[in-house]
């Protein structure tokens, strides 16, 4: 049987080394930038519907959920759509909903835990009953067996005191977070749905701690990016006792990201900003209510046009047809739906030009 050892156990002098203090503080100074700049962005909700699509999209490709932006976005203004579509929409669904929980009540409970777990996967069947998933290497051998079923409640249970209580132990909440995610892969407390599970809880502990406001810091493309660096890494502490190494890691996945999502909040301000100033000089029918639907779905429709800015399904055609004589617009129409995709805000959500990046400096 694995024994797990509750995070408490360890010594908080272990993360005061010189490599990684300086990581913590260029990690920190980033991520209280990435607040900043998040905070500068009128309608919030733009941010979290937008960014969490990517977030949802990423981590569902670590697990193998592959879907594309345009699958993704159709989604987004459509019920239905592929079934990796839909997967990816579960985990929108459910970080919204922890977040909410965790805004509402400061707290990050393995309650909270559950319900995000059971929105990922369409079941309440809470704390698995049955054996993990052991993961193996290419040689098929084991190279970790996760705890026994009888021991996960009271393992979640250390979990659930270390995250809600941070004079438990005595070190930066980034920290924390990474030991956080560590113990809760390892305990693997769910049949099914850990990892996507796990990376929500990473963000939601951020914005319990007040690091952020809004879920916007998203970690996951740049963990697929170093996927074999952050499983080795992961594996390391487990057979080499090699926390600071796992630490670091984490330190770095934490300020390269968040140097990404202020590069991506920036330019969507500034793509918002634009098209503002030149629908508002070209067409009477400006409002910041047509501005921010178009910010809020990359694939809009003459539907969500018609509810936000409450006028006649002939008035939003007239629109959103407008705005594609213009060039603010793409139509495209997919089956028996037209949809209208914001140009700019599709190319900062797809392209990769700010996105590219040298996944080693996270082994540094």
């Amino acid at each position: 049987m694995t024994t797990l050892p509750p995070l408490t156990a360890l010594d908080p002098e272990r993360f005061a080394t010189v490599p990684l203090l300086r990581r913590l503080n260029s990690a920190s100074r980033t991520l209280a930038e990435l607040k900043g700049v998040a905070a500068s962005i009128p309608n919030q909700g733009i941010l979290i519907n937008t960014l969490g699509m990517q977030e949802a999209k990423d981590s569902s490709a670590i697990e193998n959920i592959i879907t594309t932006h345009d699958e993704l976005f159709q989604d987004d203004a459509a019920d239905g759509g592929s079934m990796q579509a839909k997967e990816v929409r579960r985990y929108r669904e459910a970080l919204y909903a922890g977040f909410e929980a965790v805004s509402r009540t400061g707290l990050l409970t393995n309650r909270y835990i559950q319900d995000i777990q059971a929105r990922l996967e369409r079941s309440d069947a809470g704390f698995r009953k049955v054996p993990g998933t052991v993961p193996r290497n290419p040689a098929g051998e084991t190279i970790y067996t996760p705890p026994s079923p009888e021991h996960v409640e009271t393992l979640m249970g250390d979990l659930e005191k270390f995250i809600n209580d941070g004079a438990a132990f005595d070190a930066d909440p980034l920290i924390r977070m990474a030991l956080i995610h560590y113990q809760f892969e390892s305990i693997h407390p769910f049949y099914d749905g850990n990892g996507r599970t796990g990376r929500i809880v990473n963000v939601l502990y951020l914005v319990r701690e007040r690091l952020l406001t809004i879920p916007v810091l998203y970690m996951s493309r740049q963990i697929v990016r170093t996927k074999a660096e952050y499983y080795r890494r992961l594996q390391s502490v487990r057979d080499e006792d090699a926390w600071e190494a796992w630490v670091e890691y984490m330190l770095g996945v934490i300020e390269y990201t968040a140097d990404e999502a202020i590069a991506t909040i920036q330019a969507i301000k500034t793509a918002q900003q634009d098209y503002q100033e030149r629908i508002r000089a070209r067409h009477r029918f400006y409002s910041q209510d047509l501005v921010n639907n178009l910010f809020m779905h990359p694939y809009t429709k003459i539907d969500f046009v018609r509810h936000d800015l409450r006028v006649t399904r002939v008035t939003a055609t007239k629109y959103l047809e407008a705005l594609v004589t213009d060039g603010f617009l793409e139509k495209r129409r997919i089956g028996r739906v037209n949809y209208y995709v914001n140009i700019a805000l599709n190319d900062i959500l797809t392209g990769e030009a700010m996105t590219d990046g040298d996944p080693a400096m996270l082994a540094s």
